[in-house]
């Protein structure tokens, strides 16, 4: 058989590119598991690198091509046939800097229209609260009463008090709001189980209040007062109760298997890894926040000037979304 072997590694080689990539992930990430359709793309690129190093054997001239598909095939199989449990010993430095990134990345539509449900219900809040000021007693829940008031009394009173009313409380109060928070993420999770209706309603009511709540004190013109207190929890408290709920929405999904012939219990243990990874890394950023919340959002000017509360939590929103969309990809398989 005779074979052009430059336009044959030119039609090849991305497949085999894309098998090492595939192998430099296994081999390096002790979290990392192959899903169905990763785990049969294996497979079939193995099969086809095994077939075009058959088809290279009688070639002496390609000596480094030879063994760089040896490698890369004997690589493969070592990883299709292994039968031996390994060792996957936790890491915590590299299951944060890696296998969350990567996990939430994963599922990144999810994260999209959890985000669009939750700008649905704050537009909602906005509309309700411009046009109908009792909106707010009727639609907070309890936990929301110093916000019933009047905005512009509120800020006066935390810009004059004169004693520090969380002294001695500080930290009850953030274990409070972490404890708070989190089960609120459980939940957004959790009633995925719904076939993602008890999500989207979270989520659609979450949004309802950042509307009312955000609208009511722009119309007050506390808007720098607003930022103070909300921005240096609120970048990463919000974005951890979205990230619930793209959880939610991943199991709901899981649920209803569009498009897919798995059997249920299939599509629930391939995504039951990457739910327990995203809700654990959801309250790790709302220990983060309610900590701060409670030793920093709820001290004001002139105690803590609006602006470095302000800059405070555009830094912690920028190192957020670095960390989110950058951390944790892959080095780059160099070119032969």
């Amino acid at each position: 058989m005779i074979i052009d072997v430059e336009k044959f590694s030119a039609v090849e080689e991305p497949l085999w590119r894309e098998l090492e990539g595939l192998l430099v992930r296994v081999e390096e990430d002790p979290g990392f598991k192959l899903t169905l359709d990763q785990a049969r793309r294996l497979h079939y690129l193995y099969e086809r690198t095994s077939a075009d190093l058959g088809k290279l054997v009688t070639f002496s001239s390609e000596p480094e091509l030879r063994r760089y598909l040896e490698s890369l095939v004997a690589r493969a199989y070592s990883e299709i046939h292994e039968t031996r449990s390994r060792e996957r010993r936790f890491k915590p430095f590299t299951w944060f800097m890696h296998t969350l990134p990567q996990t939430f990345r994963r599922h990144i539509k999810a994260f999209w229209l959890s985000v669009a449900i939750t700008i649905v219900g704050t537009l909602f809040g906005t509309f309700a609260m411009t046009f109908d000021a009792e909106a707010k007693q009727a639609i907070l829940p309890e936990m929301f009463a110093s916000h019933l008031g009047d905005p512009t009394e509120r800020v006066r009173e935390e810009e004059t008090a004169k004693e520090d009313r969380y002294a001695g409380k500080k930290a009850s109060f953030s274990a409070f709001l972490m404890r708070n928070n989190i089960t609120v993420s459980i939940k957004a999770m959790a009633l995925g189980m719904t076939y993602g209706v008890g999500t989207i309603i979270l989520l659609f009511y979450n949004g309802i209040i950042l509307g009312l709540v955000g609208t009511d004190y722009i119309m007050a013109g506390q808007t720098k007062f607003l930022l103070g207190w909300l921005l240096p929890h609120g970048v990463i408290e919000i974005p951890a109760i979205l990230i619930a709920g793209q959880a939610g929405l991943v199991l709901a999904n899981a649920l209803i298997g569009w498009g897919r012939r798995e059997r249920l219990t299939v599509r629930l243990r391939e995504v039951s890894r990457d739910l327990t990874t995203i809700i654990i890394g959801v309250a790790l950023m709302l220990v983060w926040a309610g900590f701060i919340e409670a030793f920093m959002s709820q001290y004001h000017a002139p105690v803590l000037p609006y602006s470095v509360k302000i800059a405070f939590g555009c830094v912690e929103l920028v190192v957020l979304v670095l960390f989110l969309s950058r951390a944790g990809f892959q080095k780059s398989v160099a070119t032969k």
